[in-house]
């Protein structure tokens, strides 16, 4: 209970937009703000925040996996890219004792960072898996 007041604390601190989606779930999608939709949850002692990308394309798997562990290795400030069932997801996650607002912010932005800029690359293979 106290890990779900402190996540919406922020969010309404920082006034992004959100709705709540579940006991300790959040859907946040502020375009104003530049934050694609992206879910915060609490699973305690762990805070994740996860947006999904793309379904994983029946063609170019291997170039595309590349391109996901070469970001990861130089683009991606807070997360990753992740592969969920047959979805690529970025994926953080914040320790709930230690995070701060300045903290949950960062991961925020950082992620819809990540998402812009790298959108282009990836759309290749969304494209080329739909053909």
């Amino acid at each position: 209970m106290i890990a779900q007041s402190r996540v919406e604390e922020y969010l309404i601190d920082l006034g992004i937009s959100y709705q709540e989606i579940a006991k300790d779930a959040w859907l946040v999608e502020d375009e104003e703000k530049g934050l694609p939709k992206m879910v915060v949850s609490v699973t305690d002692p762990i805070v994740i925040i996860r947006a999904n990308v793309m379904p994983i394309p029946e063609k170019n798997r291997e170039a595309l996996f590349e391109l996901l562990l070469s970001l990861n290795a130089r683009d991606f400030l807070h997360g990753a890219y992740a592969i969920d069932g047959n979805d690529i997801i970025a994926l953080d996650t914040l320790e709930y004792n230690n995070m701060d607002r300045n903290e949950f912010s960062a991961s925020l932005e950082a992620m819809a960072f990540a998402l812009s800029q790298h959108y282009p690359k990836l759309s290749v293979f969304a494209q080329k898996g739909e053909e």
